[in-house]
């Protein structure tokens, strides 16, 4: 007859073998991949995702990126002037940054002299501005995926998103899909 002491310690080993085939089934299924939703439009966190995404793919991990609400304003290209957008919507354009190099730092933003200086100090420091971080992404096969509900939301129309290999719209459920597969997720 066993003791209460040796049923414990059985049911203790079978779960555990029990925690381990389940570990061992998710690891299986997760790819070597970092998937992001940033949602912030703030200059230094567009920039620590960018990073966070080169270092990533430089080291051979997959990468996506998804866009949603405020981050969106990085996306947006300066030169482009949509039509046909509604009062709401021309607010939102008018009142939003107009692209990456018109970001506003979250912290030490100094009436407006923060997103210059922190720029200053990157060339000093020769770091990459986010404009040769977007390019480089492209070149290292970064995908980003642009939340099309916030995109409706907010106004925003595909022909002011700027030009980007390796660009598609999407909803939140593409961007859970691609974390759910993704050894790494992240929000900014």
């Amino acid at each position: 007859m066993e003791n209460t002491n040796d049923i414990s310690m059985k049911a203790l080993r079978d779960e555990l073998e029990s925690l381990k085939a389940k570990t061992t089934r998710l690891e299986d299924c997760r790819k070597d991949q970092l998937s992001i939703a940033i949602v912030s439009g703030d200059m230094d966190k567009i920039l620590a995702a960018m990073i966070i995404s080169l270092a990533a793919a430089a080291m051979d991990s997959k990468v996506k990126l998804f866009f949603s609400f405020w981050a969106l304003s990085a996306l947006r290209d300066p030169q482009k002037k949509p039509k046909g957008k509604d009062f709401i919507s021309k607010m939102f354009g008018i009142m939003l940054p107009k692209g990456r190099n018109k970001l506003k730092l979250s912290n030490m933003n100094m009436c407006g002299m923060g997103p210059a200086m922190m720029k200053r100090l990157m060339k000093k420091q020769h770091v990459m501005s986010l404009d040769d971080m977007f390019s480089e992404a492209a070149t290292l096969g970064i995908e980003i995926t642009v939340c099309e509900m916030s995109m409706n939301l907010m106004g925003f129309k595909k022909e002011e998103i700027i030009d980007y290999p390796h660009l598609r719209y999407a909803g939140a459920t593409t961007f859970v899909a691609d974390a759910g597969e993704s050894s790494m997720q992240w929000f900014i």
